[in-house]
């Protein structure tokens, strides 16, 4: 989706909104799969958390790839118009949130804490630069107002984008209570090393 939007390939805008069904599709049969562990194996402990983790990041995934798709339909409703308008910063947005989101699965499957936990920092960095584009953008509506549609495309774009860097944070955060069953959703760096202890242990 990010090199569809970044190199206005129309192909492959094409390719990811008609592959959304497959990721639909998998996300159902990994449901069923944990409830089928669930009523039949009961896990507890560790094995517990673990399916209880695999259930959120299915959604988290899911959610992921309808924002994929709605990047690439903004995408081929810049086909056809003069120039289409697509900030640097934008792009590096895309970028940003792409590598958290391969970070957080690499976090995922190796089991690792502190990778996770370092993914969990970035997302203030997208949220910025997402805060940023406001006054470029605002600023360009007024002096073009032609373009406006074009620009009201990218701000979606950049929230899509914002979305991806959040559900990478879930999915990482996800890895921390799969292994230590510690839950650190919802904690303001602020609150320090204080992390409220999870009932799975």
């Amino acid at each position: 989706a990010l090199k569809a939007y970044a190199d206005l390939d129309y192909a492959i805008a094409d390719q990811v909104v008609n592959s959304d069904f497959d990721i639909d599709r998998l996300e159902l049969e990994i449901d069923d799969a944990c409830l089928q562990l669930l009523a039949r194996r009961q896990p507890v402990a560790s094995d517990l958390r673990f399916v209880t983790m695999t259930l959120k990041v299915v959604t988290d995934l899911e959610r992921i790839g309808d924002l994929s798709t709605n990047i690439c339909e903004r995408v081929l409703e810049f086909e056809g118009t003069a120039a289409a308008i697509r900030p640097k910063i934008v792009v590096e947005m895309g970028e940003s949130a792409r590598d958290m989101l391969h970070d957080a699965m690499d976090a995922l499957v190796a089991g690792d804490v502190r990778k996770a936990q370092e993914i969990v920092g970035r997302d203030r960095e997208i949220d910025e630069k997402y805060a940023s584009l406001f006054p470029v953008i605002a600023q360009q509506m007024c002096a073009e107002p032609s373009v406006v549609d074009q620009l009201m495309r990218t701000l979606s774009v950049a929230k899509y984008l914002e979305r991806v860097a959040d559900h990478a944070t879930n999915l990482a955060e996800m890895v921390v209570f799969m292994v230590e069953g510690r839950d650190v959703r919802h904690l303001d760096a602020g609150d320090g090393p204080v992390l409220r202890k999870a009932r799975l242990n």
